[in-house]
Parts: C-alpha cells; structure tokens; sequence
C-alpha cells in the first residue's frame, strides 16, 4: 500500500516513531545531558511572531536562492547526519530526493553510502568532514570527494564528546553479529514493515562509515572512525585555514556560535559559515542558533554566506531565520524523519512540507521575494537574542 502524505514534520516524526525499532528511533533523537539546547532550538522559533499584512500583498513569489554557489529552489539545505541507517535507501534516497525538488545535500564523512554512490543520485551534495586523522588522511578525503564530484566542504567543528542523557541513551551494536540481533531481537520483531524493508534486499542496515576509509581498505565500523575521530588531535585556527587552502571550490565551517568565532571564519576565507549547535547534542547550554544569528550576521556583514542549522521544523521557521540574516537553513531530524517514515517520497514529502510554509508566510508578509526578509518582518521579546564573544 502506498504511504499516506503527512502534512507536517510533527506527523512525519511520528510516523517515523511508530516504524523503527526503539534503539533506532532512539538514535535518532536529539540531545545531549539534560537536553537544555535541543530543547531551546524548538522552543527559540515558537517565541518569535510575525507582523503580517492584509492587502497588497504579492501574486507571485520567489522561493529560489543561491548558497556556496548551488542555485535551490528554495533557501533549504539537507544537512549531513551520520548513519542513515533507518532506510534500506539510506543516503542515497536522500539524496535523490534532494534533486528532486532542487535543493543541496550535505553527506557525513560518518554516512552510510559511499560518496560515489551519492554524487551519483544528486549533482549537488557539499561533502562534510570533521577533523580526524592526520593531514595525510584528511587531504586523501578532500581528493575522494573532489573526484566523486562534491560540490563544496563543509567542516564541522562544534563537538566536545559530551557524554550521556538524562532519559538515557539507546544501545547501538557496533556490527550487526549474533549477540546483536539476539539483543535486539524484541524490538526489531515489534517493528515488521521496517525489518521486512531491509529483508527485501538481502542486506542488513549497514554500520560501517565507507567515507572514512582508506583507499584500498574496508570501512570501519562507526565506532571505529568514531574512535579516530575522538582521539585526533584538536585543531588550531591554522590548522583550519590549511584545510580551506587545499580545497579550491566552497567551504563552509559549520558549528560557529560566537561573534569572534565568525569573523575568524571570514579571515581563512571560508564561502559559508552555519550558525549551529550541533543539534543539541554538543555542549548543553548552547544557546538555539536562532538566539545567535543576528549577533553573527551584524558582524560579518556580506563578507560571507551564513545558515542556521539546528531547529527547523517549517516552512515558516525558515522565513523566520531568513528575516534574521541567514541566507538559508539546513534542515537534518525533518528529512531523517522522512526517510524513516517513507523513504525518498518521505523526504520529498517534508520538502514539500517546508516550501510551502515558506510561500504561505511570504504571502502573508507581503513579500515577493525571499530576498526582502528582514527583521521588521519577526517580533521578539525584548531577551530573546543573544551575543557570544
């Protein structure tokens, strides 16, 4: 039977909660020790309004943009999440609906398709990296990427390894062995269409990282790049600076937070920058990027691209962040909902979802253009905002 059409990311979630398995879908759920920053990146957009008008308002309206030289359809990023397991498809369904409806994807060095495979099913995907390994392996990457042909980097910097949730974290198996699939047995069995998805193929869900691999050998296991990742050594701003030298197209460093931060981005001549906290699952107490983006964007000016990343749940909560500064937004649980709840039409499916909020909350600020946003078109409470450094 064909899956139903889900007319929010709300019903998407649940949807996607009621197909995966409880370690999976627990996975999947942002948040990182009392949860005070997953919560806040919801909770930032709910308390900003709109001032709307009643008449002259505009016929037509245009929802398209340019980001880190991609032309979208509209001002929306697929942002890179490690591992989508939750599909038979993973990544690649992301990615062909990506195309689909004309926007940009970004692929995790911790994914579980291959870059190949995924630049083959969307010409627009921005290869993300964190810092691991030495400089040997990290430019090995970069030459991996630029031959499959991604579009830009994206370098991710935001992580501080913080461990534990309050309401707990779900076990994960390293590899899919006997003492796994006794473990997770019950739940899986409690889960029939999802486990039957991945039965069809031949396959079990896939928990290595090919991206992370060296030519010539397998992949390792998401725990085992997890480890390199984790013991690599820190970099310092020179470090970042070489990495944006040995790459000639877009790079965008993703993770930044604070005022001076951002202008050290603008200095490595980096194309883009996101205003993220990692989702809430880095260091808790983070403020929601949405509270920082106007502190980053007064800034940097128009030296440099910004997007928001971390909360984004409709079409309006992107016009939101636009009317703040940000050129676009990067969506990551929306579309993980998706996939997990349908697949590639799950995605275009919240795709669809956030385009037309964005119409709708245009038509309703008279505007014509994505372009024209600004902030007279929110209303914020008198704390609301917040600057760091």
């Amino acid at each position: 039977m064909a899956q139903k059409w889900f007319e929010t990311v709300a019903i998407a979630q649940r949807r996607a909660e009621k197909r995966l398995p409880r370690s999976v879908y627990g996975a999947l759920v942002a948040g990182s020790e009392k949860g005070l920053s997953s919560k806040d990146n919801l909770a930032s957009f709910d308390e900003l309004g709109f001032a709307p008008h009643v008449a002259g308002l505009s016929n037509d309206r245009n929802l398209a943009t340019t980001v880190m030289g991609q032309s979208l359809s509209m001002p929306v990023i697929i942002s890179p999440t490690g591992v989508q397991a939750v599909h038979p498809d993973g990544e690649v369904a992301m990615a062909r609906a990506a195309a689909a409806r004309g926007v940009a994807m970004g692929l995790s060095s911790f994914a579980s398709r291959s870059i190949e495979e995924v630049c083959s099913a969307s010409e627009q995907v921005f290869f993300q990296l964190y810092w691991s390994g030495d400089r040997d392996r990290l430019l090995q990457r970069l030459d991996r990427a630029k031959a499959a042909g991604a579009k830009g980097i994206i370098l991710t910097l935001d992580w501080s390894f913080s461990n534990g949730r309050d309401w707990g974290s779900p076990w994960i198996p390293e590899k899919i062995d006997a003492k796994a699939v006794i473990k997770l047995a019950p739940e899986v069995l409690a889960r029939p269409a999802w486990f039957w998805s991945f039965a069809k193929t031949g396959h079990l869900p896939n928990l290595t990282t090919p991206n992370m691999a060296l030519p010539g050998e397998p992949a390792p296991t998401f725990f085992g790049a997890y480890y390199e990742w984790m013991h690599s050594t820190l970099p310092s701003w020179s470090d970042v600076e070489w990495l944006r030298s040995q790459w000639s197209g877009p790079f965008m460093v993703k993770g930044v937070s604070r005022v001076d931060d951002a202008k050290r981005v603008v200095d490595l001549g980096a194309t883009a920058l996101s205003v993220s906290n990692h989702g809430g699952n880095n260091l808790d107490g983070t403020p929601a990027p949405l509270r920082s983006l106007p502190a980053v964007v007064d800034a940097v000016g128009d030296q440099i691209e910004v997007v928001l990343d971390g909360g984004v749940r409709r079409g309006s909560d992107v016009v939101k962040a636009l009317a703040l500064g940000a050129n676009a937004v990067m969506i990551g649980r929306a579309s993980l909902w998706g996939l997990a709840a349908a697949g590639q039409a799950g995605v275009e499916n919240v795709l669809d979802i956030l385009r037309g909020g964005i119409d709708s909350a245009l038509m309703g600020l008279g505007k014509s253009d994505v372009k024209e946003l600004d902030r007279t078109d929110v209303l914020a409470p008198a704390d609301f905002f917040r600057r760091l450094g």
